[in-house]
This record gives structure tokens, sequence and C-alpha cells, in this order.
């Protein structure tokens, strides 16, 4: 048995970028001025408000270069935020908009064609934890459906099975 898990870009990348780092380009990122919605930060899965500077830069969610390792641009809070823990529920950044592409991709991080759907976001749970019932997805990524931008990521997380609570003592 498993649940699903919804996981923001890791801490380790956004340090990178609050301690002057370079982005997935080799860029250091730009900043701007939110003017409201439409900004999610990737690390604290929320939008960044209105009036709050934040940084956009080129990011590549998977671990080396490869054909399907796509980059793209993302938004962060330029002022260093807490990342996203509450992994069992949908994060509040992904109701900003009504759907969402949700796509598989295997051990390898290669897309597992046939799994991307747009897909409203009240079924991403749903339809993510059937995707990772899938022997050949590893996980899932959560992207823009108009823009492709990556949003973030769902895990496949064991649930350890518990004695039987009746058992005699």
């Amino acid at each position: 048995m498993f649940s699903i898990a919804f996981a923001a870009m890791p801490a380790t990348d956004a340090e990178v970028m609050w301690r002057g780092g370079a982005d997935a380009y080799g860029y250091q990122p730009e900043t701007i001025i939110s003017d409201g919605p439409g900004h999610p930060c990737r690390h604290c899965l929320r939008n960044i408000d209105a009036g709050e500077e934040l940084f956009v830069f080129a990011y590549r969610p998977f671990p080396e270069l490869q054909p399907y390792a796509e980059t793209g641009p993302i938004f962060l809070h330029k002022t260093p935020c807490q990342r996203y823990d509450a992994e069992e529920i949908l994060p509040p950044v992904l109701a900003s908009s009504r759907d969402f592409i949700v796509r598989g991709y295997g051990e390898n991080d290669r897309i597992v064609y046939g799994t991307g759907a747009v897909t409203p976001t009240g079924d991403i749970a749903a339809y993510a934890a059937s995707l990772l019932e899938r022997p050949d997805i590893a996980y899932i990524h959560v992207r823009s459906a108009r823009n492709n931008c990556y949003q973030c990521r769902i895990d496949k997380v064991e649930v350890p099975a518990h004695a039987d609570a009746g058992a005699s003592t």
C-alpha cells in the first residue's frame, strides 16, 4: 500500500539561488517584483504576494542532462522561505488554476509516453495515484497546462503495514 507526496523543489536548489548561484543555464537569476497571483514560488508552493521581490530563473528538475530533461522558467521568493512540507495535501499554489499537466517519468528520468494529461486540479491526486500504481512510473511532474512550467513533483510513499490492532497480549 502507498500514498502520494507532493514535493517542492529541494531546499538545496533554492539555497543555490539565495546564495548568489547560477541557474541551469549558468546565469544569475533575474529579480522582479510580483504584481500578484501568477508567480508561484516552487519552494514554499505558495503564490508570491504583490510587491514582493522574486527570482525568475531557468530550472531543470532532473539530476542530469539528457533529451527529456526539460528546463524552463520558475519563480522563487527572493527572501528565503520555508520549504513546503504538508506533502499529503494539494499545495496551495495548485489552487491557482483549474487544471495542470500531470505526467509520469520512469526511473531513467524519461517521460513515460501516454501518461501526460491535462488534469482538473481536483483530480490531480487521484490521477497521480493511478499512475504511480504502474511499475514503469517512478514519479510525477505537475506542470502548467498553459505554459508547461514545472510546478512540483509527486512521489510514491510506501505506507508500512501495521500490526493487527486486535491482537491479544
